[in-house]
């Protein structure tokens, strides 16, 4: 724990960090990579030139700055992260270099307002932390270790299907490569997937849901081809390049967004191609007895995927409901245009459900503001988001 004096300094620059937390996290990244550029093969870099990243982190520093003396208040942000790092298979030695680099970031950027004082307590409050979660994933990897199919790090998996479930997603099929067992995961969960593309220096990894529950043969991912898109570029190369016979390097199963042990009845909504991870959901949903609206929003019939798939798992606790914001003259969807509270309303079933919901940010920030208009509960909304919390706002937006 750190001292009294550190937790006074670190709370006392959590409003300059607030300011300026992005810019030091953009300087943090520029050095570590000039410093490191292996650990380019850990970092998604699509999320580095967007800036995404940088903004997860700066929000990352400043929430450890105002509750450094509250950590219970982080227990949500602890876990997201160290369920991400232990999918990248992030080790100890590599928290000192991050340290080393973040620390230093925080002296260009701030120059002489960033005293030998304020260092010496940032460097140990960075200390405390990064023992807090080399301790955590400790328990992550140990705990996947020892379970059947379960392993340590990164892993070869061959593809031995792929199909096209509709115009831009295309499943993968993925078995490990020397035979052994599939590790375990819960619906939901994701896994980071390694590639080499031709002419790039360093390996490139990104995370992606699995897309099904209850196959004891392979683990599926069903990603988007991001056609025209230049921040697509795993997946575009995995639908260009990667065929049956190929091979991946896949990390442990990881991810806090899976199903709570409820009675509860439950409302899956999906934009996009954020139906993977409900779809795994909805699967495992169907061998129990619990109530299920399943919810899926399109542009339209041919980018609507899975629809056979839902269907063959239907039964008297379950409903599909399809909305399509462009549809073709063909199209028979349940409704047009966009999700709606009234549709919610019209559609969710009887008794206070969970409502657990994936997709793009504006498609999300437009769900979770539906549900707030409709005062769901904060303990029955469960949703995957990469970003700080305060970009879930009202926005209009298509799904695809």
């Amino acid at each position: 724990m750190a001292s009294k004096n550190t937790i006074e300094i670190v709370k006392s620059t959590a409003p300059v960090l607030q300011q300026y937390g992005e810019a030091i996290t953009k300087q943090f990244y520029k050095q570590l990579f000039e410093k490191h550029p292996e650990l380019k093969n850990i970092f998604n870099m699509t999320h580095q030139a967007k800036g995404d990243q940088p903004r997860v982190l700066a929000s990352a520093i400043f929430q450890y700055a105002t509750y450094i003396d509250q950590l219970d208040m982080l227990k949500g942000a602890v876990s997201a992260i160290t369920q991400k790092h232990s999918s990248l298979s992030i080790t100890p030695e590599m928290y000192p270099i991050v340290g080393e680099n973040l620390l230093e970031a925080i002296k260009v950027v701030l120059g002489d307002a960033a005293t030998p004082e304020i260092i010496d307590a940032w460097a140990e409050a960075y200390g405390d932390l990064a023992s807090l979660f080399i301790k955590e994933e400790e328990k992550l990897y140990s705990e996947r270790e020892n379970m059947t199919g379960g392993y340590r790090g990164k892993k070869k998996f061959k593809v031995v299907k792929r199909v096209a479930e509709s115009s831009v997603i295309t499943s993968f099929y993925l078995a490990p490569a020397d035979g052994s067992a599939l590790p375990p995961f819960q619906p939901g969960q994701y896994i980071a997937v390694s590639v080499e593309i031709p002419g790039e220096s360093h390996l490139h990894t990104r995370n992606y849901s699995l897309s099904d529950f209850g196959n004891q043969e392979t683990i599926r991912i069903s990603v988007k081809k991001e056609e025209g898109n230049p921040n697509g570029t795993v997946s575009n190369f995995l639908h260009a390049s990667v065929n049956v016979g190929d091979q991946v390097e896949i990390g442990i199963p990881a991810g806090d967004f899976k199903l709570e042990e409820s009675t509860k009845p439950v409302v899956l909504i999906a934009g996009g191609v954020g139906i993977t991870p409900l779809i795994s959901m909805y699967k495992a949903l169907a061998k129990t007895d619990r109530k299920v609206t399943f919810i899926q929003c399109a542009l339209n019939s041919e980018t609507h995927a899975f629809r056979n798939e839902i269907a063959e798992h239907l039964n008297e606790n379950s409903k599909s409901v399809v909305i399509y914001n462009e549809s073709l003259e063909h199209d028979e969807p349940d409704y047009k245009g966009l999700l709606t509270a009234d549709i919610l309303k019209a559609v969710m079933p009887e008794g206070s459900p969970a409502f657990y919901f994936c997709g793009p940010k504006p498609f999300m920030a437009d769900v979770m503001e539906i549900l707030q208009r409709l005062s769901v509960e904060e303990e029955d909304i469960h949703f995957e988001f990469f970003g700080p919390m305060d970009e879930l706002k009202k926005s209009e937006c298509p799904v695809g």
